[in-house]
């Protein structure tokens, strides 16, 4: 799987002082004006040596788990030094299968106060797609990794570096589009990012840059042609996420915001990229969007053996949530394992431990709404074919709405009141109408699966490069579906 596909739990967390001169030092660059990348790299730098070994802040109990921690000089690791770029350079976008130089990324990282435990390492099994795992036990409540605030990336920091700037360009992306307002971290981060990028080599954060992936499949990577490919659920997430993309691009080239870049669709679209699959928000002390470099490498599981957490100064620290074997990958949960979609159309992917699909019914949303039913509750086994009660209920529901309107008020009612012997007696009256419909639609998904996945075929890999992972979203539909179509045969 992808070392960028990431998405992190947060809650509050012991972690390590941060020197204090170095925060100070930090801390006045970015309040007091607008400092390059280099200026800031260099007065860390200054102080890197100084920090010490992990220390925490008060948790007397867990002090002999987090003190294994130690701060390790950079030295090859045997899984990636055979990967390490020979010569250094400019990032290269051109070449969406450009090697990613990792080596540098943690010898960056390591000498700006990166702390891990014993035995944690990446590694690699082709030299592209990286993970994080550990090749020593490690104890339930032990800290993995530590990662200090100054190399955390912030969409806080960034809205108070850019300033006036980033506050006109963010005024005309609200008036472009409302919904982006709840988006605005994430529009710093991509800002931040495009920043970096355009300083080349001179970035402090170029090492971590050139580490990063070139190429992604997800809703933002596609194209019109990819979307009519899907499934309408997928499709509608998908092409959300590239909308609201446009959106940040057409703010972007008002001009409010100095860059360099910021006309090159290739730059502009990795950039986003890079923000969207890597951040984490937090909610205190002020909602914001962080991604820390290294924690950043962790991969996804719908059972995660690892949790990622920042304190109110922005440390970062990757915990061990039960007892982890050596030769464990560290992973976390990009999200709701129980509707992999959105992971999909977000991150580019389908998780190959889903149990669960959305059930596809988005004829249907009015009545989903209307009910309070989340997507999440109308699933699918993927592994038997089962539909969940939430399904039945809402396909009896219209059912109800289109033939029975004072039957649908009192099965309302009784959804929302949870009564299920009223349901029940609603259900059992209108079991075959509703068995009827739940048929119907089905084996018109399985049609529509059939027909779309014939379509993505026909194009040329070359000019769709996104088609297999379409592909492979369609095949788990059809599969999932087909085994639900026996179920409701075997029903009547």
């Amino acid at each position: 799987s992808f070392g960028f596909l990431d998405c992190i739990a947060v809650n509050n967390s012991s972690l390590p002082i941060v020197h204090s001169t170095l925060t100070l030092l930090y801390s006045k660059a970015i309040t007091t004006m607008r400092f390059s990348s280099a200026i800031v790299a260099a007065a860390i730098g200054i102080c890197a040596t100084s920090i010490s070994a992990f220390t925490p802040r008060g948790a007397v109990a867990r002090s002999s788990t987090v003190s294994s921690l130690t701060q390790q000089s950079p030295q090859p690791l045997t899984q990636l030094n055979q990967y390490a770029s020979a010569t250094a350079g400019a990032i290269n976008l051109a070449d969406e299968y450009a090697q990613r130089d990792v080596y540098s990324m943690e010898e960056f990282a390591t000498q700006y106060g990166l702390q891990k435990a014993p035995g944690v390492e990446l590694y690699s099994d082709d030299g592209s797609d990286y993970q994080l795992i550990t090749q020593q036990p490690i104890g339930a409540g032990q800290t993995c990794l530590y990662v200090p605030s100054d190399i955390v990336i912030s969409s806080e920091k960034a809205y108070q570096e850019f300033g006036n700037e980033i506050q006109q360009a963010e005024q005309v992306l609200v008036q472009i589009d409302q919904g982006t307002a709840a988006r605005l971290p994430l529009f710093r981060l991509m800002v931040k990012i495009l920043a970096e990028y355009d300083q080349g080599e001179n970035s402090a954060f170029f090492p971590w840059l050139n580490s990063l992936p070139r190429v992604y499949y997800n809703g933002v990577s596609m194209t019109n042609d990819c979307f009519s490919c899907l499934p309408p659920y997928a499709g509608w997430l998908a092409s959300t996420e590239k909308a609201n993309y446009d959106s940040f691009v057409t703010a972007l080239r008002q001009g409010y915001v100095q860059l360099q870049s910021v006309n090159d669709d290739t730059v502009t679209q990795w950039a986003y990229n890079v923000a969207l699959t890597r951040f984490q928000e937090v909610w205190s002390p002020q909602r914001a969007k962080l991604i820390a470099p290294m924690a950043d490498m962790l991969n996804h599981s719908a059972e995660p053996n690892c949790e990622i957490t920042f304190d109110d100064m922005g440390n970062c620290e990757v915990t061990a949530m039960y007892d982890i074997q050596p030769g464990t990958p560290l992973t976390i949960s990009y999200g709701d394992p129980t509707n992999p979609t959105p992971i999909f159309a977000q991150f580019g992917f389908l998780p190959a431990d889903c149990a669960t699909l959305f059930c596809k019914a988005m004829h249907l949303e009015p009545y989903i709404k209307e009910l309070g039913i989340e997507f999440k509750d109308l699933l699918i086994q993927t592994e038997t074919g089962e539909i969940a009660p939430k399904v039945w209920d809402l396909f009896l529901y219209e059912i109800l709405v289109n033939n029975d309107p004072g039957a649908a008020e009192q099965y309302y009612v009784a959804v929302k009141c949870n009564d299920e012997a009223t349901k029940q007696q609603y259900q059992d009256q209108y079991f075959q109408y509703t068995l009827d419909s739940m048929k119907q639609h089905v084996y018109s998904i399985l049609s529509d699966v059939d027909t779309l996945t014939a379509k993505a075929q026909n194009y040329d890999l070359s000019t769709h490069p996104r088609v297999p992972v379409i592909v492979a979203h369609n095949n788990l539909v059809r599969d999932t579906f087909t085994m639900t179509a026996a179920l409701l045969e075997q029903m009547g």
